[in-house]
């Protein structure tokens, strides 16, 4: 019996220690393919800033952990101050899915009904449109109300400090655009109706609510209503690119975006929310199920309650997952939160320079969460020639040029070539201009801009004939071309 009992001892013990060894692997495992990721990460996006294409802060969490964040660029340029992780970005529409859950806590709480008409919330609103209209419609932009973002005189009103009701009366009067509920058209004056909502059923402001039943209970202590009085902590400047060049964004007063865009906060705090989500902190689920719900199309999108509900790609394999985003735009500033449930995985990127690049950077970094090959990003042709000219010479240029215009890993872009000529010739280096929009020519044949611009270089090179051939060519190909016509006048042609 004894011996009986040491072998079935040692046969416990060996199979201990075996689930003991190959926990210990899984665990090893799982470090090492998450390390890999992490080096995936900071290639992928530092190339993205190396190559102009990014400037700002990430957050990417996987299986609910943050796997990797950081900051890159700057955010503040003049001071050379760097972006990081907790450095407070303007989130522009992001703020709506605040807003959508400002209005779901209500709802919740038996103070609003989502299909009631809006004038039950807004007395005061013309009776003609709030009488068919109903806070499901403002959430879903399916209320067929204008949106004052889109107003040909915007910019001559951003700079002002405006109350919700001088924001409401700037688009109140006007006739619907759609039948409620027939047509989704993004909208921001739909949420600036559903902050006043809020404001006039609560009896606070906006900013109040939000900070009261959102940001404290989720400890959001980096998130607020922006203003711009206050001294703010890590806060970054908002720029944008002209001409190759970066400059100071225009300004905004953050009155004017409200409830529709006027949140600043940092991709620590995002990812806080995005944990909270799938929680019922701030709502029971069955409020939470009705806000992810695909109830208006989109393109080839759904929009829910304050979130876009689509396919997300695998990197650059055709296949998908299911996903939840939205993303941010303002003077200064580009922004997109991208949340895929089934892995509990979340993509927070909030650049401060109008980066146009978010999306593809989302499907690459997506990709990499799941272990399938992405694409990195193309280096700009135009720029690296312009490096190369000022450094080595038209010569060198022309033959950096023809060597790298096939290869995969630049693109050609007709803008950038112009941009990079007019820069050379900014600096009194007009023949070097010249040769790039040579090179232009021969990739862009058809472009009307690439000979208007050649022709002014050839008119500062003294060569008027050919500076008369090119900007015939630009007429040939694009009759309402003026500049040239006026050009043409100039050199005595017409």
């Amino acid at each position: 019996m004894k011996i009986k009992t040491l072998v079935t001892s040692l046969i416990l013990l060996s199979i201990f220690i075996l689930s003991c060894t190959g926990q210990s692997n899984s665990n090893s495992l799982s470090t090492d393919t998450n390390q890999q990721k992490t080096r995936q990460l900071d290639e992928l996006i530092s190339t993205y800033t190396n190559y102009g294409k990014f400037n700002g802060s990430v957050l990417v969490s996987y299986e609910g952990e943050v796997l990797y964040k950081n900051g890159f660029g700057f955010a503040n340029m003049e001071w050379g101050n760097p972006n990081a992780a907790d450095t407070k970005h303007r989130i522009a529409s992001i703020t709506k899915q605040f807003t959508a859950m400002l209005i779901m806590q209500l709802v919740a709480e038996n103070r609003l009904d989502l299909q009631v008409p809006i004038s039950t919330y807004l007395p005061d609103y013309p009776k003609e449109t709030a009488e068919r209209v109903t806070i499901h419609h403002l959430l879903t932009h399916t209320s067929g109300i204008p949106d004052y973002g889109r107003f040909s005189n915007y910019r001559s009103f951003e700079r002002n400090r405006h109350s919700p009701q001088q924001i409401v009366d700037l688009f109140a009067d006007l006739p619907l655009e759609s039948t409620p509920g027939e047509e989704y058209s993004y909208c921001n004056s739909g949420y600036v109706l559903l902050g006043v909502i809020i404001e006039n059923v609560t009896q606070k402001r906006y900013a109040e609510v939000l900070q009261e039943k959102i940001l404290t209970p989720l400890g959001m202590e980096n998130t607020g209503y922006d203003d711009q009085w206050s001294i703010l902590k890590n806060r970054a400047s908002g720029y944008y690119k002209i001409w190759g060049q970066y400059r100071n964004m225009n300004y905004l007063d953050m009155s004017l975006p409200y409830a529709a865009g006027s949140l600043y906060s940092t991709v620590e705090d995002l990812h806080i929310w995005d944990q909270a989500l799938y929680t019922e902190q701030l709502v029971p689920q069955a409020y939470l199920d009705m806000i992810f719900q695909p109830y208006a199309p989109a393109r080839s999108r759904h929009y829910g309650y304050g979130w876009f509900i689509s396919e997300l790609a695998k990197g650059n394999t055709g296949e998908h997952v299911a996903s939840v985003s939205h993303g941010g735009g303002m003077d200064g500033f580009r922004t997109l939160i991208t949340r895929v449930p089934s892995s509990k995985s979340a993509i927070i990127l909030l650049s401060n320079t109008e980066s146009q690049e978010l999306r593809e950077m989302t499907i690459a970094i997506n990709g990499i969460l799941y272990g399938q090959p992405y694409d990195l990003p193309k280096k700009s042709i135009a720029y690296a020639l312009l490096e190369v000219i000022e450094k080595n010479g038209a010569t060198e240029g022309i033959a950096f040029f023809k060597k790298t215009k096939d290869d995969n890993n630049y693109y050609t872009e007709e803008q950038e070539m112009v941009i990079v000529g007019y820069q050379l010739l900014e600096k009194n280096r007009a023949k070097d201009a010249a040769t790039v929009f040579e090179l232009a020519i021969q990739v862009f044949p058809n472009a009307f801009n690439v000979y208007d611009s050649y022709g002014e270089v050839l008119m500062a090179l003294g060569e008027n004939a050919k500076a008369i051939e090119n900007y015939q060519k630009s007429i040939e190909l694009n009759p309402d071309n003026e500049n040239g016509k006026r050009k043409l006048e100039e050199l005595g042609a017409n």
